[in-house]
Parts: structure tokens; sequence; C-alpha cells
């Protein structure tokens, strides 16, 4: 885990729009945040991006936006009145509570840490063709990597056994320290249910008791027959959804990582049962390309298969991202068999079912469900993106290098001076480009430092009015990456422009 580049992104992300602790003048709400004015820009644009590679790319697929508040019954018949628990365990001695499993998955880590520090030893001692202490570099890292499969294989087992005894023994015996207190003094592991409660209704005593939703997947499923029935849809099809969900997470933690305020991009795709891991493979490997096509090299993902599966999945797999603190899921993939429309069938007496013109019969269909968490796909953009480089001439330069189909600005418009005619032709020139893109007029300030400032929240393109630009009517664009400079024609900055961002 590289601590230090994360606070590094953390404070960036703050001082420069993006992220701000919520409610921050009353020292803030744990693990809820907001959106400032460059941040709700990349996030939309995130939004949008899934959106576009869903519903407008795919025939079959289509949008819903269902309501946070539901039925209570619904929670029942999903399991989440029953069964969405965390495993909660406490520190006598520093009277913190964790969750048992971050404990074990953070020891893990560390053993991975490890583990990458070993190969980069290997790799070098290789190298260096000293090839006895390259076998026991590499004898090492085989150690640790067993490690890591066995403990796995068995904090697997008893996660999907509920087995809380067994988690409390499996943290005693790796040794599995509080942070706080260095102690190891544990109390039993126990079930703590993370849904939201409140009450629906006007008199406290006569109200229901509702849940805020802890996912959005739900609000697809008990409208399938809607959207079924109106849109004359056909398998296989999509219902595709993007919204908030909210869970009392105990152990909320790495900035936006883990909230209990937070938004998902949940796709439900409906299929003929028998065919749900042919349509398991293909939304698999099409997840992994849409992350790939942002531009962000390969070896930052990886796939973690689900040896363990859910009671009502018959395959799950999570793509992986590599965070500052290393490899965490960004997006899940699960083939759901028909266990939710089955159950919404069981608790509201209604048939969901499909009726088959091929086979002339009504069955429940096969879901697979793709699911990506919003804030942790910002995450993920944001943190690849932040860098610090060493120019020539010795200074450093932090910059964002956003995907430019991502970046909260597209253009900035830059007049050289506050006279002479300059910004009266930017002002010209924004109103422009404010049609076909996000643009920002900037006139404080010498040039480098307004062109450091578009660097920093990632703006792809500087537009830059001189008193050339009074002479031909061409200005000076430059680019983000590689800081080179051309002139253009002010006619036809909107054609170029858009060829380069698309």
């Amino acid at each position: 885990m590289n601590e230090d580049l994360f606070k590094q992104i953390i404070a960036h992300a703050k001082e420069y729009g993006f992220i701000f602790p919520s409610s921050e003048i009353y020292d803030g709400l744990s693990a809820v945040y907001d959106y400032g004015q460059n941040g709700v820009e990349l996030k939309n644009n995130i939004k949008q991006y899934w959106w576009k590679a869903m519903v407008q790319y795919h025939e079959n697929i289509v949008g819903l936006d269902s309501a946070i508040f539901m039925h209570p019954t619904i929670w029942k018949a999903s399991g989440h009145v029953d069964a969405f628990n965390d495993p909660l365990i406490d520190n006598k001695d520093s009277k913190k509570r964790y969750r048992a499993d971050v404990l074990i998955e953070d020891h893990i880590q560390k053993i991975e840490d490890k583990i990458e520090k070993e190969v980069e030893k290997a790799k070098k001692r290789f190298e260096n063709f000293d090839e006895a202490l390259y076998r026991q570099t590499n004898g090492r890292v085989l150690q640790y990597q067993q490690q890591v499969d066995d403990i796995r294989n068995r904090f697997a087992e008893l996660m999907n056994n509920n087995d809380l005894v067994g988690l409390k023994a499996l943290i005693e015996e790796l040794g599995i320290a509080c942070p706080i207190s260095g102690t190891r003094n544990w109390t039993d592991v126990r079930q703590f249910n993370l849904m939201f409660a409140t009450k629906l209704g006007s008199v406290a005593d006569g109200a229901d008791t509702i849940y805020l939703r802890p996912e959005t997947a739900q609000g697809i499923f008990v409208n399938f027959l809607n959207i079924y029935k109106t849109g004359r849809m056909k398998l296989p099809f999509g219902i595709a959804q993007i919204g908030k969900a909210f869970r009392n997470e105990i152990v909320a933690r790495q900035f936006i990582f883990r909230m209990r305020e937070f938004e998902q991009m949940e796709m439900q795709f409906f299929v003929k049962p028998g065919e749900e891991l042919k349509w398991f493979d293909y939304w698999k490997q099409t997840r992994l390309q849409w992350h790939k096509d942002l531009g962000i090299p390969a070896e930052n993902y990886r796939f973690h298969d689900h040896e363990k599966l859910a009671h009502y999945a018959n395959a799950a797999t999570d793509i992986e991202f590599k965070f500052p603190f290393g490899f965490k899921e960004l997006e899940g993939i699960h083939s759901r068999t028909n266990f939710d429309l089955s159950q919404h069938e069981k608790y509201s007496g209604k048939k969901l079912r499909y009726f088959d013109p091929e086979v002339n019969e009504n069955y429940v269909p096969y879901v697979i469900e793709t699911s990506i968490g919003v804030d942790r796909m910002f995450l993920a953009v944001f943190s690849h993106a932040y860098t610090e480089e060493k120019l020539e001439d010795g200074t450093t330069r932090t910059v964002l290098r956003l995907p430019a189909k991502l970046a909260p600005y597209k253009v900035a418009v830059l007049p050289l001076v506050k006279k002479d005619g300059l910004p009266e032709i930017g002002q010209e020139v924004f109103d422009v480009l404010k049609k076909d893109f996000m643009v920002q007029y900037e006139d404080k300030d010498a040039i480098g430092r307004r062109y450091r400032r578009q660097d920093a929240i990632g703006t792809p393109f500087c537009v830059t009015i001189d008193n050339q630009t009074k002479e031909d009517q061409t200005v000076t664009v430059r680019e983000r990456d590689t800081m080179e400079q051309y002139r253009l024609p002010i006619a036809d900055l909107t054609v170029e422009l858009l060829k380069k961002l698309r």
C-alpha cells in the first residue's frame, strides 16, 4: 500500500474542487462526502459513459429510475432483512469495533505486499545473474503465495457458512492485532445488519418501518413485468439503473471506496434458463473491455473468480482494480439464476414470468448482473490519473491525466492578458465552444500558472488568445499530456477539438 500517494490524492481531490468532507464546517460526518464543482462533472461523465455503453449502444437494454423507498416486504424477499449482515468484532482494550472480514482481508493484503516486494527483488537478482539469491527470493514468493491461497480458501468457507466462531479462531491463529491498542484481546464475532431503517407515516406510533435501499437491483426486479410488457421486450433483454444506495457500514474507510451513502450503476440481463453461463462469459469480457477502453493499462485490472458462491448464484467474478491500497473489487458480474424473480413471486403472489413463443411456455428468466459503484469508479480513474512529473527545467508538474471523455472540462479559454481586447475575443471563443464542450474561462494570474491549474484538474486542451489572434484569427492550442502547442484558426477549433476528443 502506498499511503503517501493515497494521502496526496485525497488532498488533491479537495484542493481542486473534486471531493469535500460532508458537513465540514460542523467537523464533518464520517464516511460521507460531497462532490465539488469539478467532481460532479467527472462523476456525471462516468455515469454518462456507462449509460451510453449499456443503454444507447444496446438495442435490447432499457433504463429505469426506481424509488429509494420501497415496500418493506421486498427486503424480506430478497434476504436483506435476515442475511444482509457484517461480522463485527471488538477489541476489549481499545474499545474499537472492526469488521472481522476486513481484518482478515487486510492481513492478506500485507502478505501480498510482501509478495510484490519479493518479486521485484527476484527480477533484479535474475538480471544480475545471481542465481542462488534469485532461487532463495523466488522460494519466499511461492511460500507467501501458498499462505495467501490457504487463508483465502479457509476465509471463503467460513464466510459462506456464516461460521462466526471460526472467523474469530482464524483471526487469533493469524495473530491479527488491533491497529489502535496493538493487542489481540478480541470479543466474539457477531452479526450486524447494514440496512438503515426509518419510519413512513405522519404519526410515529402508526408509522411503518421501511428501509433506505441497500442496493438498486431490487427496483429492477420488481419492475420486471412492467418493463417486459410495456416495452414489448424479448429475451434476452436488460434493465439498467443508476441510483443511490445506503449501507450502515461500521468500518467505512479508504476515502470514497467504502461509504454509507453511495451510487451504483447496475444492469440486470434476463436470459433463457440454460443460457446463463454463455451470457455470464459475454458480460465478463464486455465489462472488462469497457474499463480498458479508457486507456488505463490492462495490468491494473484482474478477475477474481468466486470459488465459494452465494446460494442463489452459479457463477460470480469481480473485476479488481489496482488502487493505491492494492487490488480491490471495482465491479461484480454474477449469474443469479432465477432466485430474485422467484422470491418476489413467492412473497408478492404475482407471476413474474416470461412467455416464450418459441417453446410456447411461461418460465421465470435467469439473470446476469453487472454492478459497479460510481464512487469506486471515480476513485479508480482519479487515482490512476494523478501524476507528478519532473520537467526538463527541474520543476515538478502535477497533472491529472484523466481520459479526455471523462475530464470535467474539455477546454480552457485563456486570454494572455486582461487588456488590448483579448478578453473580449476570449469571451467570443468561449461562447462558440460552450455549445459543444464544457469550457472554463480564466484570465487571472500568469499564463504559466493557469496552465498548471488546468493540468491539475485534468483539462485536455487550453486555448490561448494572444496578440496574433487579433491579426489572423488564430489561437494557440496546448495539449495537457504532451504540453505541445500549435496554432489553429478560431473557425476550425470546434471541429478539430471534437476529432481529438473522439
